[in-house]
């Protein structure tokens, strides 16, 4: 069995960077870009609130606090849930990634009350799929006083017991935490996962901790490169300084063998041993070279034979990506236009990903629960409507409800809500005209 990760930290402030980071207004290092759109926001803002620092902002407003918040108080705290790799991995590949978030909001609702959650978001473009969850600390109950203030034995008024307050010390006392960490790991047990071990060293590492190791790495590859550049410029030099010595060495060479040539005149005239000692040393020259031009000769055979490997791998890896794209293209030529379609399921719709791969293969779905209209800004409830994909006259897909377009069926739930209100409809207002 897997582990689960739950960690909880304290926010201050706004704590607009974090919601930066969240809402991907801007990209982290650490993400894929081309993987952020399957990221998904799983609880709707309130209208008014354009992100997660203002919906922070309008609980606060809305809790009916007695005391002012101060500028440095504690008003979010950040809750990170996910497992291990291997089990995320293995639960979005089961179809379960959906209800696995459904399970873990739960919790969470019911542990610190659903008006104190006000923002969820699933990342799916970073190295383990995980939820981001921020909790407003909104309790009840009168304060704890202070030790020295009960020393002094001082009088206060008591406040009564269900006194709204924003205190994070309440929620995220030791044993508290540890509770989580308990009851958490037990609604998860449904998904094979368990409570990490009690008492590890493991820690959760912060954003700003792994920029900070990303940039120690950077330096350090950094210091890498430049370590490799001064050694390939070493070799060069001596290269060329080998090449060089080559050159002069023939030139030794020549101007021996044409001593030798004089000695040997002279020695048929007068005989001498020096005409032997200059024969050895024009020899060992001429071998010192013949060594020196194999030594060039290898290292220029083998900087070729890494180029052509490199060059080799590249043009594979190439190829077996350009036939992958075109064995998509010519066997599966629907698979692009149903790309924009797809996104709209799951980021408009929320649609599951065993629904929406049921869809791609051209086949009947019921629905029943609520569908959101992204023009009207509501959910309409269905019992049993039946959604399919069908291509346009532009050649685009669609999703139809019930056998008409998704846009015509949106309208006609609207008209029906309209009328159940008492509320006159478009239709109705021209049939009056007329």
């Amino acid at each position: 069995m897997g582990f689960v990760v739950l960690h909880m930290e304290k926010a201050h402030g706004s704590d607009s960077g974090t919601t930066a980071h969240i809402e991907r207004s801007i990209i982290p290092k650490n993400a894929d870009p081309t993987r952020t759109h399957f990221n998904r926001k799983l609880i709707e803002y309130p209208d008014g609130v354009k992100d997660r620092s203002a919906a922070i902002q309008r609980r606060l407003e809305e809790a009916g606090l007695t005391r002012k918040v101060g500028s440095n108080q504690v008003r979010a705290i950040r809750i990170n849930v996910s497992a291990t790799p291997e089990d995320m991995e293995r639960i979005q590949r089961e179809g379960r990634l959906d209800e696995w978030c459904t399970d873990s909001l739960k919790y969470f609702a019911d542990t610190f009350g659903k008006e104190n959650i006000v923002a969820a978001h699933l990342h799916m473009d970073e190295k383990t799929p995980h939820m981001h969850v921020t909790l407003v600390p909104i309790v009840k109950g009168e304060r704890k006083r202070r030790k020295r203030e009960e020393q002094a034995k001082k009088r206060y008024r008591k406040k009564p017991a269900d006194t709204v307050r924003l205190c994070a010390d309440d929620l995220m006392t030791r044993l508290k935490l540890k509770s989580y960490q308990d009851t958490y790991a037990a609604a998860m047990a449904k998904y094979g996962l368990q409570r990490g071990i009690d008492g590890s060293e493991a820690r959760h590492v912060s954003t700003q901790q792994y920029y900070r190791d990303i940039k120690r790495q950077t330096e350090e590859l950094k210091a890498e490169v430049m370590e490799l550049q001064e050694q390939k410029d070493t070799a060069r030099e001596e290269l060329a300084r080998a090449k060089k010595e080559i050159q002069t060495e023939r030139l030794k060479g020549a101007a021996t063998t044409a001593a030798a040539n004089i000695a040997e005149s002279v020695n048929s005239l007068f005989g001498s041993n020096k005409v032997k000692t200059l024969e050895r040393e024009n020899t060992a020259l001429q071998n010192r070279i013949v060594e020196l031009e194999e030594e060039a000769r290898q290292r220029e055979r083998q900087q070729a034979k890494q180029m052509q490997e490199m060059k080799s791998t590249y043009e594979q890896q190439n190829s077996k990506l350009s036939e992958f794209v075109n064995f998509v293209k010519c066997y599966f030529p629907y698979v692009e236009k149903l790309m924009p379609t797809i996104k709209f399921l799951r980021d408009t719709l929320h649609f599951g990903d065993v629904v929406i791969r049921k869809l791609c293969t051209f086949k009947d779905v019921s629905i029943k629960g609520e569908l959101y209209s992204r023009e009207f800004n509501r959910h309409f409830k269905t019992d049993n409507a039946v959604c399919s994909l069908k291509q346009n006259t532009e050649g685009k897909f669609e999703l139809n409800i019930d056998g008409i377009s998704h846009v015509s069926w949106f309208r006609r739930k609207k008209d029906e809500f309209m009328e159940a209100l008492g509320m006159p409809t478009k239709k109705q207002d021209r049939s009056i005209k007329l």
